[in-house]
């Protein structure tokens, strides 16, 4: 999966997402990967959010979301 392209196809739909790599967690060998998309077309200030143990995992849990808001996600 090109994780750049997925976040430039969101991002040209009005889609702000923000991944965050948290450097305690990470040392805590928990999941230190943060995904949020909020923007305009998510309906009434939803956010999609996860945390994962890597961006892949982020994005394996999110993505489904998004698509299922109507969001056009390339494969």
């Amino acid at each position: 999966m090109d994780v750049a392209r997925v976040m430039e196809s969101l991002a040209e739909q009005g889609v702000t997402v923000l991944f965050k790599v948290d450097a305690e967690r990470m040392r805590e060998a928990t999941k230190p990967w943060t995904f949020v998309a909020s923007g305009a077309p998510l309906r009434d200030d939803l956010l999609v959010r996860t945390d994962a143990v890597s961006p892949e995992a982020c994005l394996e849990v999110c993505l489904p979301r998004l698509r299922d808001l109507g969001l056009q996600i390339p494969d």
